[in-house]
């Protein structure tokens, strides 16, 4: 078989905890971590079922998926656990993401995730389960480094994941292990098919998993039922061109759906006023930003103080910057950096840290 699960010397794990999502890349993991003899426990959290609603599979977490990592535990020949987290869930990750978009921002729900219900009390229960690690489908490379584990971007760059992680502590990752972070996606799918999983050729999750159809606003709506509550759309010259529908319809760097014809040149978001309930436009030169001021920064660089990238979006490039007391200086200006999301910094492929993006800083304060 393909592969190796990386248990840095001279550890060997009488125990390893795998957290099983229902999708083809966990269940690889827990394939890899069966093979090197440990005792190997799949762990299922339920989060959120939305499968049955929308009919749709790959929906992580759900009752479908629930179902595939059972199999592919039983075709493994490990025990397999199911914890219903969903209440935790729906409190820290959905009611936080309403509460975002409604206060203008626009959230990462994936992040909130990780350092709630995975990395934390997965964590605890992977402990007290008496796991020597915990073992994640995640594309991120640990790496040992002079101070201790490392957090490497993935190999395959079109899979990493990250810029979701970087909110993984020091300890945390000294627990973690990440077997597919030096591999390719078909080499998973490989593996899979090598040793008859029936999730082997299962349909990657797309989309924010309690998202039906990737309808934010819906999800919103039943948090918070002043959601589509409408508002001035408002120019950055003072100017009001219209009314918007309910700020969860709108994100910074936003174009299309604006609905405000008749205008010389194309506007975009510049930013969202929750206190006045106001979408502000502009030109794209608008949405230059200078620097942006991070809050609840998690740092995994030891002393490094050298030149380092940031990423301000998933999809993003990696940009060169500089962090200051908090603030991330860009060395030119950046576009559609919104508060709400996450910077994350890099050397190179290692991961320094990041923080939240709280405001940003306008590059250009006056445009004709």
């Amino acid at each position: 078989m393909q592969g190796d699960f990386q248990l840095e010397a001279p550890i060997s794990a009488r125990r390893i905890v795998v957290a099983m999502s229902g999708g083809v890349d966990s269940s690889v993991v827990a394939a890899l971590a069966a093979r090197t003899g440990a005792e190997t426990i799949g762990v299922t959290l339920q989060l959120y079922d939305h499968g049955a609603a929308t009919g749709r599979t790959g929906s992580c977490c759900a009752g479908q998926d629930i179902r595939d990592a059972r199999a592919v535990a039983d075709r493994l020949g490990i025990a397999h656990y199911v914890f219903d987290y969903e209440s935790r869930f729906r409190d820290s990750v959905i009611a936080d993401f309403a509460d975002e978009y409604m206060a203008g921002r626009t959230p990462i729900p994936c992040v909130k995730c990780n350092m709630g219900v995975k990395f934390t009390d997965l964590f605890a229960l992977a402990r007290d389960l008496g796991a020597d690690c915990l073992a994640t489908g995640h594309y991120v490379r640990r790496v040992m480094g002079p101070h201790g584990a490392q957090l490497h971007r993935a190999v395959d760059p079109a899979r990493d994941q990250s810029y979701f992680l970087f909110a993984t502590t020091a300890a945390q990752l000294d627990y973690l292990r990440f077997p597919l972070g030096g591999m390719p996606k078909p080499q998973v799918r490989a593996i899979a098919e090598e040793l008859g999983l029936s999730v082997a050729l299962k349909p990657d999750s797309q989309d924010i998993c309690f998202v039906p159809d990737g309808d934010y606003a819906k999800i919103v709506r039943s948090v918070r039922p002043d959601a589509d509550d409408g508002g001035p759309i408002v120019h950055i010259d003072g100017r009001v061109l219209g009314e918007h529908r309910g700020l969860i319809h709108y994100t910074v760097g936003q174009r299309k759906g604006l609905e405000i014809g008749g205008q010389a040149a194309p506007l975009y978001v510049i930013r969202i006023d929750p206190a006045q309930r106001a979408v502000i436009v502009g030109p794209k030169a608008a949405l230059a930003v200078a620097s942006a001021t991070l809050t609840d920064i998690n740092w995994l660089g030891d002393d490094f103080t050298g030149p380092l990238t940031a990423k301000v979006r998933s999809m993003a490039r990696p940009v060169p910057a500089r962090l200051e007391d908090g603030r991330l200086i860009f060395d030119t200006p950046e576009l559609g950096v919104a508060p709400g999301q996450a910077a994350v910094l890099y050397d190179g492929e290692r991961v320094l840290g990041g923080g939240w993006i709280a405001e940003t800083q306008a590059a250009v304060l006056e445009i004709a």
